[in-house]
């Protein structure tokens, strides 16, 4: 009884540890999911902001060439 006892314990303990092992890699997995996604959305942000600032960019530089075309035209009319 006492050596069915003791196996019994044996097969828990390991199981016990097979799950805090699986829990732990399971951990490590989400941690590096979570870097992923933020060095990802970091990436974004930078994405968009650099594509906002050439959109003004552009449409400054378009403002002004209208302007001074509309400048030089002006004499004409």
């Amino acid at each position: 009884m006492h050596k069915r006892r003791l196996a019994l314990v044996a097969k828990v303990a390991v199981v016990i540890v097979g799950v805090v092992v699986i829990a732990v890699i399971v951990a490590i997995v989400v941690v590096i999911v979570a870097v992923v996604v933020a060095v990802v959305a970091v990436v974004v942000v930078v994405v968009v902001v650099v594509v906002a600032v050439a959109v003004v960019v552009v449409a400054v530089v378009v403002v002004t060439f209208q302007e001074s075309r509309v400048s030089t035209m002006m004499p004409f009319k």
